[in-house]
């Protein structure tokens, strides 16, 4: 326990950044332990802001799920661009350039501002046009409005947030990246009830005091971030130079972030047509649904973790030319994932209704929320190895196959057979939800497939 004890302590300290030599177990550890806590901070954002969110009202639920149905988009490119970033700067870091990797952190906040600012400008302009397309009713749409419009006005901070975590992790240095989610979401958590509920001199906000707090909260972790990287005692130290264009590492972050974006915006893209197939049925089943997602989020998030290590790890062996050592971290990786998903399946699976509970007690919403929850748990086992070795294929630089692969079984397996189970053979809410679980199962087995055939040694970054 000692032994243990001190290992949790250097991982959180962040003692060790390169893993290219010694033990593979330990550099999982050192590595997923930060990254872990990191997306369990993250996905308190989205547990925080529902809990609160709940006590306004179902409606409210529903403007952020609807909301958040279309942000999704702007993760996917936030996510694609973090995903580029970890690529090339482990890849650096295994190559023992420090200041190539610096360059690179540079190149990335010039892009991620970019992105940020058009995705941000266009989703706050047609804010009330957003709603509509998702279905919103208009009393829905006249009450939530200004939410949609705050949340796209902080994309510059979602996508910053991403990628400069991304950048923390390929570096080695998860912790610095973990301690960011950690002050952000404190933010976040002591400012959602000041602004929603009003408290002191403060006025109540309802639902758009949620997306107040949680825009400052990802805005002071993006200062702290910023800090992290342009300090002299840094891993990686990021100078004013490093933020000039530079054309030839652009082009090559865009032709990884292309498809590392592509990949997520499947994804992304089906959750969307999910979320639209299941308005119909009535905001009750949205807000259970939102509820349920968020709830899952929890989970997966924390396996992202493990995802991101398995990257890493990926990318600085392969960095340093030792390919079966990246393989190896991969495939352990993916094990240690497939334990954890599986006890939290298992929990959730047996204690769905009183999780539920806790945010609302629409007897309608638990219902659905509870259902989507159970069918979602059993497809947990399958969902580990899919989310690992995708994610390694993507921290070998090597973003096409897995986006390929989400389009087969997102849009070409997934959202057609929604709509078929749940109007076609009139399965409603659950054949949704049943949809998302065989999709995800076959995704699994092509990436396990994929990966076996070690193409990914050979990709150049």
């Amino acid at each position: 326990m000692t032994k243990f004890f001190r290992l949790f302590l250097a991982a959180l300290r962040g003692t060790e950044t390169n893993f290219t030599t010694g033990s593979i177990n330990r550099a999982i550890f050192l590595l997923s332990v930060p990254m872990i806590l990191e997306m369990v901070m993250e996905s308190l954002f989205a547990v925080v802001d529902v809990f609160f969110v709940a006590k306004i009202g179902t409606e409210a639920i529903a403007t952020v799920g609807l909301t958040e149905s279309v942000l999704t988009i702007v993760y996917s490119i936030a996510i694609g661009l973090s995903t580029a970033a970890t690529a090339l700067v482990s890849r650096r870091v295994g190559e023992n350039n420090p200041r190539g990797a610096g360059t690179a952190v540079g190149q990335v906040m010039l892009v991620s501002l970019t992105m940020g600012v058009l995705m941000g400008g266009a989703g706050f302009f047609f804010a009330e046009n957003i709603l509509r397309l998702m279905g919103g009713e208009t009393r829905l749409i006249a009450n939530g409005v200004g939410f949609t419009r705050m949340i796209f006005a902080s994309a510059p901070a979602i996508v910053l947030l991403y990628t400069l975590s991304g950048c923390l992790r390929g570096s080695g240095d998860a912790s610095v990246a973990m301690r960011s989610l950690w002050l952000a979401n404190g933010v976040n958590i002591v400012l959602c009830p000041v602004f929603i509920f009003g408290l002191g001199p403060v006025p109540e906000l309802g639902v758009m005091g949620s997306a107040v707090a949680t825009t400052i909260g990802r805005t002071v972790g993006v200062l702290y971030q910023l800090y992290a990287l342009t300090r002299v005692k840094g891993v990686i130290q990021v100078l004013r130079a490093d933020m000039a264009p530079d054309t030839g590492i652009i082009r090559n972050l865009l032709s990884i972030a292309v498809g590392g974006t592509s990949q997520f915006l499947v994804g992304s893209a089906s959750w969307i047509f999910l979320t639209r197939i299941l308005s119909t049925f009535g905001s009750d089943v949205v807000a259970g649904y939102t509820i349920a997602i968020r709830i899952i989020v929890f989970t997966i998030l924390p396996s992202w973790g493990l995802a991101n290590a398995a990257a890493t790890l990926v990318g600085q062996n392969l960095g340093a030319g030792q390919p079966e050592r990246a393989e190896t971290s991969a495939w352990r990786a993916a094990f240690c994932n497939m334990l954890f998903l599986a006890a939290v399946g298992v929990g959730f699976f047996l204690a769905a209704t009183p999780i539920v509970g806790l945010f609302d007690n629409n007897v309608r919403v638990v219902e659905v929320a509870v259902e989507c929850l159970r069918v979602f748990c059993l497809g947990y086992l399958f969902m580990a190895y899919g989310m690992v070795l995708s994610q390694s294929l993507n921290g070998a630089g090597d973003t096409r196959t897995p986006t390929l692969i989400n389009i087969v079984c997102f849009w070409v397996v997934e959202i057609p057979l929604a709509y078929i189970l749940a109007h076609t053979l009139n399965w409603g809410p659950p054949g949704v939800f049943w949809s998302v679980a065989i999709s995800e199962t076959l995704l699994a087995g092509v990436a396990i497939w994929v990966f076996r055939q070690g193409r990914w040694k050979t990709v150049k970054v």
